[in-house]
């Protein structure tokens, strides 16, 4: 005990004395401090973060052989009717009584198996090849001309491929809940307890039970509607799926291995024009997304603390005028601002007429168009942010202010060390959420600009990707038209998620509202 509290005493000093030596610090050596901490913590975070997955991993196939080796036991130990539940589901609960779940049991491996037989099968059959016989057009000598007849759909294939499976694995595990429910059956009947009727689980998922119930419908459309399609996409990008190899009308589409991924990303294949436009596009993606978070975000604030300081009169007045921006749909501001600052439109109009050239605001000069983005991007966002702002502006206790200002506190001090930090807290997973959405702003895009300036060095890849051209506004380009090349949007929706999934990790982890909640309490 004496060592273990003279080595709490001597980590304590050695903490005091790193902050003695911090505060000695120039304002200049303090942010360099902060940066190499920041830096080389990103290491050792990283470190951790692999060595959570591996264990995770890890957890995960230990769980699966506990699970496996659960199974057998319960087979050797298990009466008969709990064996014959392996072959035929939900015999051991009919057998003890329990209608109401063994028929659920039993319809369950019924329809499965009739679905398998009649149409599961021919799907994954056919997964690996996605289809062999396409459309074919065969002269008709009645009425001399040709006919167009359909075979195989790969579309339909992928789709229903990606379906039967999912309903494997819906039936794998239900087996399992299966056994695991002849097994507790067996537990209780071995205590002199009665098994629950039919009557007790219908009243138990209306009472104690109703969180299931209620959260069944939920997740089943979550599987459906969001992970399905997610699945479906990434298979998309193994494959040659596009306008002209639709799976039916046209061509059968094939799996192509990772062969999008070299053309997107291999800088030493033959077609670079999709490398160089995916690096400049990401590029100018992070960039928009980060002056288009934090500009409306500080300036949001400093317009909400504007508003909200004492002697400012109408302050009804101003937060409803710039409330105005929320209450029209972007749809209608966009398109007129765009319209506005087009070659020929009012802002060029009044120039000429004063005497001056008429000046491409979004189609000459691709820094001028991607500044305007911005600034127009922060007449949008600011009216959001004030009022965020103002509402967590009102919450923060005046003592602190009032105990800042007796200990000298000049303002820009006041707004560091105490509206800051408190705003970053609050706001923190807003601003990671603000900047992802930016990073997937198709409206401000493509209302405005819809991505000009045309980028000449990326002209030759699909979609013709402007300089002002986010990932999402390129995405759309490129599966729009009748060469729509959807094997490639989905390559680029991939990367977009593995960008964004990467950032939200390690930001995430280093904000305050994550790391410091206690200091707020």
């Amino acid at each position: 005990m004496g060592q273990s509290n003279n080595a709490t005493l001597e980590s304590k000093e050695e903490r005091l004395q790193k902050d003695l030596a911090y505060l000695k610090l120039t304002k200049f050596k303090k942010i360099l401090f902060k940066t190499k901490k920041f830096f080389r913590g990103i290491l050792p975070w990283l470190r951790n973060l692999l060595f959570a997955i591996l264990n995770f991993f890890k957890k995960v196939g230990l769980g699966i052989a506990h699970e496996c080796v659960n199974i057998v036991q319960t087979f050797i130990h298990g009466d008969w009717k709990t064996k014959v539940s392996y072959v035929i589901m939900g015999f051991g609960n009919l057998a003890r009584g329990q209608w109401g779940r063994g028929v659920l049991f039993l319809a369950l491996e019924v329809i499965f198996i009739i679905y398998m037989i009649f149409w599961g099968g021919n799907w994954l059959s056919q997964m690996g090849t996605l289809g062999t016989q396409g459309p074919e057009k065969i002269y008709d000598p009645i009425y001399d001309t040709y006919t167009t007849i359909y075979h195989d759909n790969s579309f339909k294939i992928l789709l229903y491929s990606v379906l039967t499976l999912f309903f494997i694995v819906a039936v794998v595990y239900t087996w399992r809940v299966n056994i695991k429910q002849n097994q507790i059956a067996e537990a209780i009947i071995k205590s002199g307890k009665p098994l629950r009727s039919t009557k007790g689980d219908l009243h138990s998922l209306i009472d104690d039970q109703f969180h299931k119930t209620l959260l069944a419908l939920p997740t089943i459309g979550i599987l459906i509607f969001t992970v399905l399609p997610i699945i479906f996409m990434i298979l998309i990008a193994f494959t040659n799926y596009s306008g002209k190899n639709n799976g039916y009308s046209n061509n059968l589409f094939t799996w192509v291995g990772w062969d999008n991924f070299n053309t997107l990303l291999n800088w030493n294949s033959g077609n670079k024009a999709y490398s160089a436009a995916f690096g400049e596009i990401l590029a100018w993606t992070l960039i928009w997304a980060f002056f288009a978070t934090f500009s409306n975000y500080f300036l949001g604030m400093l317009v909400a603390i504007m508003i909200n300081k004492k002697g400012i009169k109408l302050k009804k007045v101003w937060r409803t005028i710039l409330v105005l921006t929320i209450a029209i749909p972007q749809f209608i501001s966009l398109l007129y601002v765009s319209k506005m600052f087009a070659d020929n439109g009012i802002i060029n109009g009044w120039i000429v007429r004063c005497g001056g050239e008429a000046i491409g605001w979004f189609s000459s000069d691709p820094n001028l168009a991607r500044t305007m983005v911005i600034v127009i991007n922060i007449w949008i966002g600011i009216p959001y942010l004030m009022l965020i702002a103002t509402g967590i502006l009102m919450n923060i206790p005046e003592d602190l202010y009032e105990s800042a200002k007796i200990d000298g506190a000049n303002v820009w001090q006041q707004y560091t060390k105490i509206t800051l930090p408190y705003m970053l807290f609050i706001t923190g997973p807003y601003l990671l959420t603000s900047f992802i959405g930016n990073m997937n702003n198709f409206n401000v895009i493509f209302l405005l600009t819809g991505g000009a300036p045309v980028n000449t060095a990326a002209s030759s890849a699909a979609g013709n990707a402007g300089y002002t051209d986010l990932l999402v506004t390129w995405l759309f380009k490129i599966t729009t038209g009748t060469d729509a090349l959807y094997y490639m949007a989905s390559v680029i929706g991939i990367l977009v998620f593995v960008v964004v999934a990467f950032i939200s990790i390690i930001v995430y982890n280093f904000m305050p509202s994550n790391k410091n909640e206690e200091d707020y309490q």
